[in-house]
């Protein structure tokens, strides 16, 4: 029972990651169509702000740098998003293989400049001395940080089921989600709304990065081993349904967790990439599928 709860742990938290990491994309991919390949570059700047902030204003205050650094990686990843949607990507509207090819080159871009300003050698992001240690329930090992992590999750999930029901932007979003043309000739600010969306899934990246920090080192290549199991929850949850990306991603992440526990990590991705294109076989659409791309549905 201990090896089943503890394997159960670390699938629900490494579902986390997954889902944060998804989560932004769920935005881009699901409302404009854009294969975004430079999300997984938008999680690396995030993971560099808490070490860029921990090694200058924040010296001797680790802790205070890992908390500053979530509204600032959400920030500073966010308008990298929109700089890229601005400059780039609403010049390539209908053209989702052009967007695949260019958002490719600035993710090369992006980690280029990353060995310049960080060099190539990966970089240790200090635990907090508030998130040391562990705590024992029911034979389980709940690591602080992990524990830190799915609480980060949660809020970024209250945050934006509040954004998209409460907030003015939010139902705007999900109007052009499910019907463009429909919004566009109602009036609604469609460009304007992209370049929310894509502010809102980037920045969310950005999180994920200060996340993904805190359980390993970082590098020029953070983003790149995430990006794919972010397309995987989006494309399984179903294309522009949050609640289908929380259920995808726990369902991978609890694969992953018991498949690697009796095997090994090299065949639990295996086993996990054979599960979703067995699904897909199933269910083309995703665990949501609707015929409006709501994401609420």
């Amino acid at each position: 029972m201990e090896t089943f709860l503890s394997n159960a742990y670390i699938g629900i938290t490494l579902a986390s990651l997954f889902l944060l990491v998804g989560l932004g994309l769920t935005f881009t991919f699901g409302q404009m169509g854009v294969i975004n390949m430079a999300h997984g570059e938008f999680i690396m700047a995030g993971a560099y702000v808490p070490y860029v902030l921990q090694t200058t204003l924040f010296e001797g205050a680790k802790g205070a740098a890992v908390l500053v650094a979530l509204p600032v990686a959400f920030v500073v990843a966010g308008l990298m998003g929109v700089v890229m949607e601005r400059v780039l990507l609403r010049r390539m509207a209908g053209r989702p293989l052009d967007t695949l090819l260019v958002t490719f080159g600035v993710s090369l871009i992006l980690q280029q400049a990353a060995k310049d300003l960080f060099s190539a050698e990966n970089k240790e992001v200090t635990t907090p001395t508030f998130l040391q240690g562990q705590t024992h329930l029911f034979g389980v090992t709940i690591t602080h940080t992990r524990l830190f992590v799915l609480v980060v999750v949660l809020a970024c999930l209250a945050g934006v089921a509040f954004f998209l029901s409460k907030l003015a932007a939010g139902r705007r979003m999900r109007a052009v989600m499910q019907n463009r043309d429909l919004a566009a000739v109602s009036g609604l600010p469609v460009s304007r709304v992209d370049a929310t969306t894509f502010f809102l899934g980037s920045g969310l990246a950005g999180v994920a990065g200060v996340a993904v920090s805190l359980i390993g080192s970082i590098g020029t290549s953070t983003g790149t081993s995430y990006i794919l199991f972010a397309f995987l929850v989006v494309i399984v949850g179903g294309v522009g349904s949050l609640r289908g990306a929380v259920i995808a991603a726990l369902v991978l992440g609890i694969l992953s967790s018991y498949v690697e526990y009796w095997t090994s990590s090299t065949l639990a991705k295996a086993a996990t990439f054979a599960f979703v294109i067995l699904f897909l076989q199933w269910r083309p659409n995703g665990i949501v599928s609707f015929r409006t791309r709501g994401l609420t549905a």
